[in-house]
């Protein structure tokens, strides 16, 4: 199949926005090149598998709970929201993906979606065919181990809120562990900008939206951050990372 994916892709899509290295600016594969493991030439393969779907706006669900799994998705600009409806009909935010990182990953095992990924804002996103994109991975051992890679974090970012935290260190942890993941995408780690409303936040942190609301004016009042609307600015981070240690670790 990818094969046959390569003898019809002889160029790259007319929105390589890449560089030596990458096809796309936020490839979500875009460090097993710039670790060196495979150069541009070589991630041809991967490159034809890629789809390019949307724009989707505020509210629009890319794939919906229950629906057969076929792909993996990239985020390529904007934020999603992934979320459960119980049978109440409340919502549980399970989490907010930026661009450059995968959704969809958790519905490999049911082989169904076992949740809906909603944009937060205007949304592009990759579509990579899933059986094509296992083909490629057996081959190339170091698309294989980006996999697991992200397998991982998502374990392990799932279990970061299992505890018994407190409002403080919950929300200081969410905004760390938001600026390190915009600083991997190159940009400022103290400016945030937070498409995801305070209820959602709330929600994620498994948190009333009055007690998120509380804590931020008393890190703001504290000197540690300070919020415009949805953009907070980190002023203080090594202070406001002491209150994340225990959920952080590191």
């Amino acid at each position: 199949m990818v094969q046959t994916m390569m003898q019809e892709c002889a160029v790259p899509p007319p929105d390589d926005d890449g560089d030596e290295y990458r096809f796309c600016s936020t490839c979500a594969f875009g460090s097993v090149c710039i670790a060196g493991d495979v150069d541009k030439t070589a991630l041809r393969d991967l490159h034809c598998l890629v789809e390019h779907v949307g724009t989707f706006h505020a509210g629009d669900t890319i794939f919906r709970t229950g629906a057969r799994f076929g792909a993996i998705y990239a985020v390529r600009t904007g934020t999603v929201k992934t979320r459960l409806i119980d049978l109440g009909g409340r919502e549980l935010v399970l989490g907010f993906h930026l661009p450059g990182e995968l959704i969809g990953l958790n519905a490999i095992e049911p082989e169904v979606y076992p949740c809906d990924a909603v944009a937060l804002d205007e949304v592009e996103v990759c579509r990579f065919s899933f059986p094509a994109l296992a083909t490629l991975a057996a081959r190339v051992p170091a698309i294989q181990r980006e996999l697991f890679r992200r397998l991982s974090r998502d374990i392990g970012s799932a279990a970061l809120l299992a505890g018994d935290y407190s409002a403080d260190e919950r929300l200081a942890a969410f905004l760390i562990g938001f600026s390190r993941r915009c600083a991997e995408r190159g940009h400022p780690a103290d400016t945030l900008r937070l498409a995801m409303s305070r209820g959602d936040v709330a929600n994620y942190l498994r948190l009333a939206a009055e007690t998120v609301s509380r804590v931020l004016r008393r890190f703001q009042d504290q000197g540690l951050i300070r919020v415009d609307a949805r953009h907070v600015t980190i002023a203080r981070p090594a202070q406001l990372f002491e209150l994340a240690r225990p959920i952080l670790q590191r």
